[in-house]
């Protein structure tokens, strides 16, 4: 073995062994995060889950509501699927210190034509990508789309997301670069459809030295990218290129629109409906329930792996008659606190050792008692998820601590309460007169 195929080996382990210990200090740290939900118990539906995942996650049968973006996003996606069938040789060659490995495996044999076939569907789809990738710059950059310019998605946000679009460009540059000028040094051997084309006409002036430079730019560029991916993923919105798959997995199977009712209330409305049972069903030793969720610890894993999810895509925002309407709430919003106070909350205990700081979700800070009222429970935002996250049953958890742990809820809903108590009914008379109205 020569002293560059050594080099080249231990560069590559080194590297390897960087990313993924960085990123899965990360990684843990997010499992640990979600963690810190309460237990969800879910119907066992497997078959359903999986062809959620299947058509949702995999398929992308959410996106395809605005066609020409969903065409140009399917571009972008399946490009990322294919180029890993090339990430596969790339990493095989790194780990022997060889060069095109499973070419050279399968040379004079009929696999040859199928992994030409691979390598130039992938330079298509790459190049597709391209193009969508500089579209979405544009769109996002240029554009004045509403759901892009909400006052959440300034600063960080806005910058994340064109972090991630300028390196795509630079990975299926790199893959262009190493296909191309692999193919001007090979010029009768690869027959790519891209690049053994353009690849001699561009680049075929320069020296052999500089064409073997210039591929292994392309080679270290591409799989340094993939790591550098790697490690920014969990720092990004696009975590949901891999959370996405368990997100729609463990969707909640009930109806659209089901509210869960609170086990607690149900057994006071029961015994509000038969006093007599009330003191057979009293114990003294039982521990007084809480109600809702002020703060993460509050929420379910479920709740935090959708906030970990989130694409910050704002179609939810989008959808929500409450914000079109001028109105503070935003669901995406609630999705991007939720994730931020986890990341605080998990960092003031791994530096203090306690257990919370005072804060919570439910305030000014994060999700606003304002943003709270504006919600009509209308189920907009959960449709129009691309990826099967529930904003609204944060919101209903949050609304529901406010008004039955701090008692804070408009005198409108006060009165509304206080007739439910005392009458059985919505209007403040006797349940012997509701059908009154019905007379003359």
């Amino acid at each position: 073995m020569e002293p560059i195929q050594i080099i080249q080996i231990l560069a590559f382990l080194l590297l390897t062994t960087l990313a993924l210990v960085v990123s899965g200090k990360k990684y843990v740290g997010i499992y640990r995060n979600i963690s810190m939900g309460k237990s969800e118990e879910s119907a066992p539906n497997r078959i359903l889950r999986w062809k959620n995942m299947l058509r949702i996650a995999l398929g992308q049968g959410k996106m395809f509501a605005n066609l020409p973006v969903a065409i140009l996003h399917l571009c972008v996606y399946v490009a990322f699927v294919f180029t890993q069938i090339e990430l596969i040789e790339i990493f095989a060659d790194g780990i022997t210190g060889s060069h095109r490995i499973l070419y050279n495996s399968i040379q004079s044999s009929w696999f040859t034509g199928l992994y030409t076939a691979i390598i130039s569907t992938i330079e298509v789809l790459s190049l597709l990508a391209l193009i969508a990738t500089f579209f979405f710059l544009a769109r996002r950059n240029m554009l004045s789309i509403p759901r892009f310019r909400k006052a959440e998605m300034e600063g960080w946000p806005h910058r994340d997301a064109n972090i991630i679009l300028y390196w795509e460009i630079v990975l299926v540059t790199c893959i262009f670069l190493m296909n191309g000028a692999d193919a001007a040094l090979h010029p009768d051997e690869y027959g790519f459809v891209i690049s053994s084309n353009l690849g001699p006409s561009l680049l075929g002036s320069f020296s052999e030295n500089t064409l073997h430079l210039l591929e292994r730019i392309g080679w270290w560029g591409h799989i340094t990218g993939v790591f550098v991916f790697l490690i920014y993923l969990p720092y990004s919105k696009h975590l949901h290129i891999l959370l996405a798959f368990p997100n729609t997995f463990y969707a909640r199977q009930r109806p659209a629109g089901h509210i869960e009712n609170l086990e607690s209330v149900t057994q006071e409305i029961k015994l509000m409906m038969n006093p007599d049972t009330a003191f057979a069903a009293a114990d003294p030793s039982a521990e007084i329930p809480t109600f809702g969720a002020k703060d993460i610890g509050d929420l379910t894993w479920k709740n935090l792996l959708d906030a970990y999810s989130c694409t910050e895509c704002g179609r939810c925002t989008d959808q929500c008659p409450a914000n079109l309407t001028g109105k503070k709430l935003s669901p995406r919003k609630v999705m991007m606190d939720t994730r931020d106070r986890m990341e605080e909350l998990a960092a003031f205990r791994k530096s203090s050792g306690e257990e919370h700081d005072g804060k919570s979700l439910l305030s000014e800070e994060y999700v606003s008692v304002e943003e709270l009222r504006a919600c009509t429970t209308c189920n907009a935002c959960v449709e129009a998820c691309p990826v099967m996250i529930n904003p609204l049953d944060i919101i209903i958890q949050m609304r529901r601590n406010l008004i039955l742990e701090q008692s804070n809820s408009p005198e409108e809903w006060n009165a509304l309460f206080n007739s439910i108590e005392n009458s059985n009914a919505a209007w403040a008379f006797p349940a012997s007169d509701r059908l009154k109205w019905t007379e003359n």
